[in-house]
């Protein structure tokens, strides 16, 4: 863990606007690392009224430390908060239970205790991958809490489609067309039934950096410009070299790496109505955006949009930040 504090610490340093990073702990005593960020020297008169939060839940693997090209610009003008869900980057790492729905549960009333810890009222709540199925599903069972939510590259949406047999293709059965996955999912796919989805780097041992840099290259490539050696890899590592905690219950939740178990087009309509919801994709992304289409359908369309970022695979907020960065900007100014 002091390693990936050091390697954090180095990412941390190219943040420019205030920040307070400490370890929030719930009534459970597990501990959630927390990064709050405002605008530099911000002083605003007494009777403006405060503004709607942003809050960032990352993906699977993932940490605070991704958001590094988002962090500054989306606090110049609200608070903004980033966390390490909980069992993932610096957060506790609790057992979890094998069950879909309790394993979710764990995760969502983790957010929900991390909330009530802090005193935030309410929240433009923003998730990525795993981290959007995981605000959806707060959403749903905390809507006074959320005032916009906005799902990047959400993971955990559609249904599995089930095999085609030749005689389904005899039938005429339409084929379910899919993009292929990228190689690192594959890999990752290939264990996961076997054994906890990252063992595989905790076993490469002092190997794991080479690891990741051999199957997700574009890491290295995304941040280049603000770390020129494998900082974001090291991170990437590190934060998964620990004791297997998150990936246990992402396991409980997952078919295999592209499923749900319990898939969120089943519920999302359990929204409220009145809830604004965008969805952000890139466009070169293995995620499918035509779930957030199916979301449009089954939603309220005037307050449901899916937006598509040009030239963006599925970590759209480090492939393209300036676009993601303007089009969430504009989505929390639409809140207040």
């Amino acid at each position: 863990m002091s390693l990936l504090k050091t390697t954090e610490s180095k990412i941390l340093a190219c943040i420019q606007n205030d920040l307070w990073a400490r370890f929030v702990t719930l009534p459970n005593q597990d501990r959630i690392w927390t990064l709050s960020l405002s605008k530099k020297a911000a002083r605003k008169p007494a009777e403006q009224a405060p503004k709607t939060p942003l809050v960032m839940v990352h993906g699977f693997g993932g940490g605070v430390g991704l958001w590094i090209r988002n962090m500054d610009a989306l606090s110049r003008s609200r608070p903004l908060y980033a966390f390490d869900l909980l069992g993932f980057g610096r957060s506790s790492r609790p057992p979890f239970p094998s069950d879909a729905a309790k394993a979710e549960e764990q995760f969502v009333e983790s957010i929900e205790q991390w909330r009530q810890s802090l005193g935030l009222e309410n929240m433009i709540l923003l998730g990525h991958s795993l981290g959007g199925y995981l605000a959806t599903s707060y959403a749903i069972q905390y809507p006074s809490r959320v005032s916009h939510l906005i799902l990047v590259d959400p993971w955990g949406f559609p249904e599995r489609p089930q095999t085609q047999t030749q005689e389904g293709q005899d039938q005429g059965t339409e084929v379910v067309k899919r993009p292929p996955l990228p190689r690192w999912v594959k890999a990752i796919a290939a264990v996961v039934s076997l054994f906890n989805p990252l063992a595989v780097i905790r076993a490469a041992g002092p190997l794991g950096p080479g690891l990741v840099n051999r199957f997700r290259p574009d890491f290295k490539r995304k941040f280049e410009d603000l770390f020129e050696d494998d900082t974001m890899t090291q991170y990437i590592y590190h934060c998964n070299a620990q004791t297997p905690s998150g990936e246990v219950g992402f396991r409980a939740m997952a078919e295999s790496l592209g499923w749900a178990k319990r898939p969120m087009l089943q519920r999302v309509h359990q929204l409220p109505p009145s809830m604004p919801l965008t969805m952000l994709y890139g466009a070169r992304s293995w995620v499918e955006s035509s779930s957030g289409d199916s979301v449009v359908q089954i939603r309220n369309q005037t307050l449901t949009r899916v937006i598509l970022i040009d030239d963006a695979s599925h970590h759209v907020y480090a492939d393209q930040p300036e676009e993601f960065n303007r089009v969430v900007e504009k989505i929390c100014n639409s809140v207040n």
